[in-house]
């Protein structure tokens, strides 16, 4: 069997955008899923791209992505990698695709010279979590995630 990694290319598009709403249905968020593809193409692929993707294939076809971009580590004063989505097709886990994926973003972690790769995972996703602790992958028990958007973004944005 062989797996490949490459970097995604505007003409991927219509498959990234299908990639993000199998992983929204996986995650029970397909709710949640509100991009539309013209924008989102902007956003990765446009003059000032926000995210980097890539495409794992095995034989040819291609059976996941990863989507990540930079943050920095004030404490490092290194940047990292934050991989915002990784989705493999459910007839393709266990391949060793996942593991492909994430081996990738740990080489451009070192290429780049970055401090780290980190990621957030959804607490009931127990084979997840498994998984990426086999990788050695920590949780980061004493972090809780926050956000602010939609109308409390607005509000905060104005005040």
């Amino acid at each position: 069997m062989t797996i490949a990694i490459r970097p995604a290319t505007p003409a991927d598009l219509p498959l990234i955008a299908q990639f993000i709403r199998d992983l929204a249905e996986y995650e029970k968020l397909a709710h949640e899923v509100r991009f539309d593809e013209t924008g989102l193409g902007e956003k990765l692929f446009g003059p000032r791209p926000y995210a980097e993707v890539v495409i794992g294939e095995i034989e040819g076809t291609p059976q996941g992505f990863a989507l990540f971009f930079h943050n920095f580590s004030t404490f490092e004063g290194r940047p990292g990698l934050y991989l915002e989505d990784l989705f493999v097709r459910p007839a393709a886990r266990g391949s060793g695709l996942g593991k492909a994926l994430l081996a990738h973003l740990a080489r451009l972690c070192v290429d780049r010279d970055c401090a780290r790769l980190e990621w957030s995972v959804l607490d009931w996703n127990a084979p997840a979590i498994g998984f990426y602790q086999s990788l050695g992958a920590r949780l980061m028990d004493e972090w809780t995630v926050m956000r602010v958007d939609g109308d409390a973004l607005t509000d905060l944005a104005a005040a």
